[in-house]
């Protein structure tokens, strides 16, 4: 069993507690990690605080930032299989999807290592004689915050950004999936030995010690967080609370998955099967609700159930697997009363059982579940974050619509029709950052990811994600030497 300790200052330092990390699978610690306090935390950030404010990274060049970012993301590439099967050792995602995981992270750090070099103001024509301009700097010190379900890609998602645009960062991966941030802090040392001290620390803690320290301190200019909505919440309260820092929330979703009668049968059950139980369901953008037009209701939902069994459950390191475990006993048995409320106030179609065999007996596992259920439901209300899905009927368009944005949420939905028309009506029509048209689920670098209303503020990836990294400063240069003459 391996001992970790944090990273601050180019060096690794040890906590006075210590965490276990727990193989989700079978049950069995697989590491000891620290449990930061607050001490611990400030102290991490005085040193990026130090680094922003006064060291040689103040100075670094956008061409300095990009190469950096560029060497992170060969080191992803170099060591990628043994990053993905320690993410899958960690967190229980199959081995083949952490493989993705691993691909998707280097591109996000080679995106913004092209980057770093393109991020420039603007000339601003005023009407007087005069220069103005605007110049975009680092917001300075960005304390990132990061779950358990993509542990290292989320990172790099904010990790990426921060560094091209040149802050220093403090950040805190889920306590209970920090072994591949913290592996990855080792291959940093190892392979980018001239990053200057004090940019990238990393501090392994739990929430409301680590990472309220890094909301609440008045040394923190922004801070980035994904996770629940109950929890951004909090940051906001803290935020509002400390010194006013910008922030940034990718929170929680009820994504509508909308099936109209004319898609094709096939690729709808696909899509309706893919959008909810990839990951074990554990996505935020999970198409939770399937929202199916009455004369195809009874047609899709029997065949999801029959396709149902083609989804593996297993070993996640086993190539066949297509569903691992959940990532703790903890959010097993929150799913799990999930799925007894369903069976209360909807009709179970399919799953909802721990599976039978043996060699899965110590895991933290739950069969995919489907249920048929109307819109007011728990079910179909409230964010499970897991392999359950409420089915629901519709008559037409509009009430696909009324009940797609019936959620506090917006983070994602989905539209699946052979009619581009009605594709792009109904797009135009829900409240949600992200629209799929015939698909399900897709994420690309070049593209912005977050939600509206319940579902956070800002912006992820794309330009859109280094926007959140910068300040604007306006500049004016006066050309004439005359007196203001207001006296």
């Amino acid at each position: 069993m391996k001992t970790y300790r944090n990273y601050v200052n180019n060096e690794w330092v040890s906590s006075g507690q210590t965490r276990e990390v727990i193989n989700p699978f079978n049950g069995e610690t697989i590491a000891l990690v620290p449990e930061a306090s607050k001490k611990d935390v400030d102290e991490a950030i005085g040193v990026a605080r130090r680094a922003f404010d006064r060291g040689p990274w103040k100075e670094s060049t956008a061409q300095q930032r990009g190469r950096i970012l560029f060497a992170m993301a060969e080191i992803v590439r170099n060591n990628a299989q043994m990053l993905a099967e320690l993410e899958t050792l960690n967190c229980g995602k199959p081995i083949v999807e952490s493989e993705f995981d691993m691909s998707d992270t280097a591109s996000c750090f080679e995106y913004y290592g092209g980057l770093a070099t393109k991020i420039h103001g603007e000339t601003l024509p005023v009407p007087d004689n005069a220069l103005n301009l605007t110049l975009r700097e680092p917001v300075g010190v960005a304390g990132l915050i990061v779950p358990w379900n993509y542990p290292l890609m989320l990172a790099a998602w904010k990790l990426g950004p921060a560094v091209a645009a040149g802050c220093t960062v403090v950040l805190k991966p889920a306590e209970q999936t920090p072994l591949t941030t913290l592996e990855f802090a080792r291959l940093v040392q190892q392979g980018i030995p001239d990053l200057p001290p004090g940019v990238l620390n990393i501090m392994s803690g739990d929430g409301p010690a680590a990472g309220r320290a890094v909301v609440e301190s008045m040394q923190v200019d922004k801070v980035a967080f994904t996770g629940g909505t109950e929890t951004g919440r909090e940051v906001l309260r803290g935020v509002a609370g400390s010194n006013l820092k910008k922030v940034s929330l990718e929170l929680g979703g009820k994504s509508p998955n909308i099936f109209f009668s004319d898609a094709d049968l096939e690729a709808a059950t696909d899509g309706a099967l893919f959008g909810i139980f990839i990951n074990q369901g554990e996505v935020c953008s999970a198409g939770s609700r399937i929202l199916i037009q009455q004369d195809m209701f009874k047609k899709l939902v029997g065949r999801m159930k029959e396709v149902l069994p083609r989804i593996r459950l297993g070993n996640p390191m086993n190539r066949d697997t297509k569903m691992g475990p959940l990532v703790s006993k903890e959010h097993l048995e929150k799913v799990e009363s999930y799925i007894e409320i369903g069976r209360k106030e909807a009709t179970l179609v399919a799953g909802g059982r721990r599976p039978a065999s043996k060699e899965l007996e110590n895991g933290y596992f739950v069969e995919p579940t489907i249920f048929e259920a109307d819109n007011k439901t728990r079910i179909a209300r409230e964010e499970i974050f897991g392999p359950v899905v409420a089915c629901i009927p519709f008559k037409d368009e509009d009430e696909a619509l009324e009940i797609a944005n019936d959620t506090p949420y917006g983070l994602a939905a989905a539209v699946w029709s052979r009619d581009i028309f009605r594709c792009l009506r109904v797009v135009r029509s829900l409240r949600a950052g992200i629209v799929w048209v015939n698909t399900m689920q897709p994420c690309y670098v070049e593209s912005p990811w977050g939600g509206y209303k319940q579902s956070g503020h800002g912006r992820e990836l794309s330009l859109h994600g280094i926007e959140e990294f910068l300040e604007t400063k306006q500049v004016h240069i006066n050309l004439s030497e005359r007196p203001i003459g207001w006296y």
